[in-house]
């Protein structure tokens, strides 16, 4: 990968001269693991914020919704997607 690549909503990014090429929120050096991290250790999106100042509610969305789809691609052989229709993270 030589140049960056847009992952998810334009705020989740790829470049292999930031972060060692992890997914980072666009703009900053703060990795999607990291955010995901600090919101299992402690669940309190105020604090993240305060924490991350230049983080965004919508940068966490993003971040969850990165998560989620990492998941399901590793969804078992056999399994189908299930559909929850209307029904979206929300922060």
């Amino acid at each position: 990968m030589n140049k960056e690549t847009t992952i998810e909503h334009g705020r989740i990014t790829r470049d292999p001269k930031v972060m060692v090429g992890k997914p980072v929120i666009r703009g900053t050096r703060i990795t999607v693991e990291l955010v995901l991290e600090e919101l299992a250790h402690s669940p309190n999106l105020e604090e993240l914020l305060a924490d991350y100042p230049e983080l965004t509610r919508e940068d966490v969305q993003a971040v969850l919704g990165y998560a989620q789809a990492a998941v399901e691609r590793e969804r078992a052989p056999g399994h189908a997607k299930r559909e929850t229709p209307g029904r979206h993270a929300q922060v």
